[in-house]
């Protein structure tokens, strides 16, 4: 509709290193190619943007915002000449951040997302490398880079793994070991009790007579 209404939208599109590109930080995610970009696109953003807001629901703002500027910020200094367009950006973001925070913080549920992401999504990786060159592959990887830093930036806030009550437990230093040992009294092992047992034997009497020949 964009190119009937020749609004010419795309050209607000990522252009690296130039000044008119500094607004491609903003637009990138919402300008696409044509109809089919934007339906596969919207549906990976949905079910990716879904994951991250109910399973890291603590810190998905951040994380979002993150990944939504910082990306972007990237693809500006280390993209090729050209105009960049489309959420794979992000699509990519948040695909690494879902499947490297699943496996660092080795929470079971979030291993199971991280599972579901990788047979879903997994395909996805292939496209960070050159493989296609009318494709952006650098925001690819621009996007997945910034969700791995942001795995790792985030690994200790939002849900963590259970932890058992022996590793709640703190362990005792020399100086509270040493008073425990006085405590329980840990010197010599008592002495052992000898206990003598004497059998006697008392011969069974005979008190039958002769037996008939």
């Amino acid at each position: 509709m964009d190119e009937y209404l020749g609004f010419h939208l795309k050209e607000f599109g990522m252009k690296p290193r130039t000044m008119e590109g500094l607004r491609g930080i903003l637009t990138i995610h919402f300008l696409h190619g044509d109809l089919e970009h934007i339906v596969q696109n919207s549906l990976a953003l949905f079910v990716l943007n879904s994951f991250v807001f109910y399973f890291y629901r603590s810190i998905a703002l951040p994380v979002f915002a993150a990944l939504f500027f910082f990306s972007p910020i990237f693809l500006w200094f280390s993209g090729r000449d050209g105009n960049h367009i489309g959420a794979s950006v992000l699509i990519y973001a948040e695909f690494a951040f879902l499947l490297v925070s699943g496996l660092i913080r080795k929470n079971p549920m979030l291993l199971r997302v991280a599972l579901v992401v990788v047979l879903y999504y997994g395909s996805l990786v292939w496209y960070v490398f050159p493989v296609d060159k009318k494709v952006s592959w650098e925001g690819h990887a621009c996007g997945f880079v910034m969700g791995l830093l942001s795995a790792f930036w985030w690994r200790r806030q939002g849900p963590q793994r259970k932890k058992y009550q022996h590793e709640l437990e703190p362990e005792m230093t020399d100086e509270e070991y040493q008073r425990w040992k006085e405590r329980v009294g840990e010197s010599q092992p008592p002495a052992q009790t000898t206990v003598t047992v004497n059998y006697h034997f008392k011969p069974e009497n005979n008190t039958q007579g002769n037996s008939e020949k």
